[in-house]
């Protein structure tokens, strides 16, 4: 091994040896987070998407070519990118890879500079970059790249060594920069998170021995292995395994990419989708292969192409049934070579262009004319998401609080919306920086499709925005009446400490409720209706209305009613409002108008 190069192979690993560790040190890092609560996702988010873009490098096997690579890196962090820290180290990701993309191999004077472009890239992508984070650990880290490059260094291990260690010491000192960390005494989780990253890349230089293989588990946290069994015949929906390679005449753009594998979706299933700037591997079950097909040549010329009758093959299989009655998955023979097909799940992670939906059931899209106006919202809870709908949204990504959306997520949700335009309300402040990079990410749209996003921080300033919605009115002034809105709105959320820590001089024990509001913690205390009263009490003031109370799905109707009449009693100039949200984690989520 050189000490003084990086090769494409070894650049690979030493991204998937990252991505690991990053992987392994996520629940610690989720600890991290300021305040104590139990969607303390920052480990989460960082680590769904950089999984994102290892399942994409890992896809490529043993490619010698840089430009691949960096391509697999930077598309799939981009599109896996959930909540701001996951959107921040994507940016991160792909300032670094347009440097490197152009190397046959790197020195440390190419990293140096790809380093400066990661930061670069990254502060741009934060309209008001806050010290003391992320953004300051990944600054530190390219000072001393650029340090050592200066200094004539040529050992990447010493590069390696005196980065990791510069930018620890600059982690150390994030509570001093932001002193909500140092009172609930941590350093700044994000900036931990890219450590992990870069230690691991060091062990991937250095040859240690991990495990690469990336899993879906790995990818989706949570998701669950399936028994296999065997598959009747009549449940096989889609007859034709079709698989195919396009030679593509240019490279396919985002807006290319959603709408091909829309269009897969809507002939079949099990959709594998995996492209490069030269090539487009599709893998369709159908019941008519040529529609695929005559769709693929939009795009180029067709190679490697392969049909095979599922239904045929499942009567095959039937003559392979074990003594004991169990079943052995055998792998047909197609023209001398073994092939097991992959499939896929609803809600599994699958390589570039295809999506993670993150909704529990299929979201029903109204059919009709083309709209000049449709919208796109966030929220977790049923009640939520019936009011949302009820209020004219087109379609609900379930997430939020307890799950950010990825940036693929927002786009697949916005290209099933039939409107000239797509506003999407986040409803969340960790999921704006994710949504805006959507919007980016569809500038490009050969239909002309406009995603605009009002940067609501919570489901309170959703419903709000989307009720000063005026149909007739202008776009431009439509946006500008939303947007205002969102200041109209107070939210209060009430919800569980999960570990002992001290916020803005408020201590907190564990399993404390905290009702907690858009500046800082607003009420603890060991009854869930006090610490709601509690929080609204600092939450009004003389000028504001209307008072509005989601219960949760842990919260039973009888006890919201009891909160409801105790703050008409105490506020009887203001109507209260009482919904069921249904939402998950937060027992009341309160909003003052």
């Amino acid at each position: 091994m050189s000490n003084n190069a990086i090769d494409a192979k070894m650049l690979s690993k030493m991204f998937l040896t990252g991505a690991k560790n990053l992987d392994a040190k996520k629940e610690w890092i989720n600890e991290l987070n300021v305040f104590p609560v139990p969607d303390g996702d920052t480990g989460t988010n960082m680590t769904m998407t950089i999984m994102s873009a290892a399942k994409e490098v890992q896809g490529l096997g043993d490619t010698t070519d840089m430009g691949a690579i960096c391509k697999a890196i930077s598309s799939g962090s981009l599109r896996g990118a959930r909540g701001n820290s996951g959107v921040i180290l994507s940016q991160l990701l792909r300032g670094f890879t347009k440097v490197v993309k152009e190397q046959d191999s790197v020195n440390v004077r190419v990293l140096s500079e790809a380093f400066d472009k990661a930061v670069e890239t990254a502060y741009k992508a934060v309209m008001k970059p806050k010290e003391g984070t992320i953004l300051t650990v990944a600054k530190g880290a390219a000072e001393k790249a650029h340090e050592l490059s200066m200094e004539g260094c040529d050992d990447i291990e010493r590069f390696c060594n005196e980065v990791i260690d510069y930018a620890e010491v600059v982690l150390s000192k994030t509570p001093d920069m932001l002193p909500v960390l140092k009172q609930a005494g941590v350093v700044d989780s994000g900036g931990q998170g890219l450590v992990q990253v870069l230690k691991g890349a060091r062990d991937g230089f250095l040859g240690k021995e991990i495990d690469l293989s990336i899993t879906e588990e790995d990818v989706t946290p949570g998701a669950r292995s399936k028994a296999k069994e065997p598959q009747k015949e009549t449940d096989i929906k889609f007859g034709y395994c079709t698989e195919f390679i396009v030679l593509l005449n240019k490279p396919l753009n985002v807006k290319q990419e959603i709408d091909f594998k829309g269009f897969l979706e809507s002939i079949g299933d099990s959709i594998v989708m995996v492209a490069d700037d030269e090539i487009c591997k599709v893998h369709v079950h159908s019941n008519d292969p040529g529609l695929a097909i005559q769709r693929a040549l939009m795009y180029g010329q067709l190679s490697n192409m392969k049909i095979d009758n599922m239904w045929m093959e499942h009567r095959e299989k039937l003559f392979h049934e074990n003594d004991d009655g169990s079943w052995s998955e055998i792998q047909t023979e197609i023209n001398g070579a073994a092939e097991l097909t992959p499939t896929y799940s609803k809600g599994d992670d699958i390589p570039l262009g295809d999506r993670v939906d993150m909704n529990d059931s299929e979201e029903e899209v109204p059919v009709g004319p083309r709209k000049d106006v449709g919208f796109v919202t966030v929220c977790a809870g049923a009640g939520l998401a019936d009011i949302f709908r009820g209020l004219g949204v087109d379609y609900v990504i379930e997430g939020g609080q307890t799950m950010n959306p990825s940036t693929a997520d927002i786009l697949d949700a916005v290209a099933k919306v039939n409107a000239d335009t797509v506003v999407v309300l986040p409803n969340n402040k960790n999921i704006i920086l994710a949504a805006n990079q959507a919007a980016i990410m569809s500038e490009d749209s050969e239909d002309g499709k406009k995603i605009v996003v009002v940067p609501s921080k919570t489901v309170p300033q959703g419903i709000t925005a989307i009720i000063n919605f005026v149909p007739d009115a202008p776009l431009d002034a439509n946006i500008s009446s939303m947007t205002e809105s969102l200041s109209t709105v107070s939210t209060g959320e009430v919800t569980y400490a999960v570990r002992d820590t001290v916020i803005d001089d408020v201590t907190i024990k564990q399993g404390d409720y905290m009702g907690i509001g858009d500046k800082g913690i607003l009420g603890v205390g060991s009854d869930i209706a006090d610490v709601t009263y509690e929080m609204l009490e600092k939450m009004m003031s003389d000028e504001l209305e209307l008072i509005s109370v989601y219960y949760g799905d842990e919260v039973k109707e009888s006890d919201a009613q009891g909160l409801k009449d105790r703050i008409m009693e105490r506020f009887p100039t203001c109507d209260v409002e009482l919904q069921y949200g249904g939402q998950p984690i937060y027992y009341y989520i309160v909003s003052c108008e």
